[in-house]
């Protein structure tokens, strides 16, 4: 089953505010670019070094929320560079995620919900924890340029 991409964005420094883009390169030695975290450091695995998240979990966990925000909540507060909808994203490491033409992601590790959740949104970080759904960290394995609406697939 394929799914589309549903948004992407970036920051440039931490806590740095959310920019959101409707396209952009994706790359092996600066992951999205622009973004703080794509860059792999010297001595580092780059494990870390993009990040995804399902739309379909990010409303499951915004339904959980007692009492209800009074607002709507977009995704990208969550800090993740992919929204990927309509498909599921793999829960192990070493699955790999396609976008667009050539992009291509190696799963590495769930990407854990962090205290600065809670401070968005009380009980956020919570309702992010069960079955990966604050989303997945990868390490990108070929370049690609990628727009909202490409398709998503996950390679066998």
């Amino acid at each position: 089953m394929n799914g589309r991409l549903g948004g992407i964005a970036r920051h440039d420094r931490s806590r740095g505010p959310i920019e959101t883009l409707d396209h952009v390169s994706v790359t092996c030695d600066l992951g999205v670019r622009g973004d703080l975290r794509g860059a792999i450091r010297p001595g580092k695995s780059g494990r870390r070094q993009i990040s995804l998240i399902e739309a379909e979990s990010w409303a499951a966990a915004l339904s959980e929320l007692q009492p209800a925000p009074d607002h709507a909540m977009p995704w990208h507060i969550r800090r993740a560079n992919l929204l990927v909808e309509g498909v599921r994203l793999p829960r192990e490491p070493g699955k790999v995620i396609a976008i667009g033409k050539t992009l291509r992601i190696e799963v590495t590790c769930e990407c854990d919900p962090c205290s600065r959740m809670d401070e968005i949104q009380p009980g956020l970080k919570l309702a992010l924890m069960p079955d990966w759904r604050g989303g997945v960290l990868g390490r990108v394995l070929t370049d690609g340029e990628i727009s909202v609406g490409d398709e998503v697939r996950i390679e066998e």
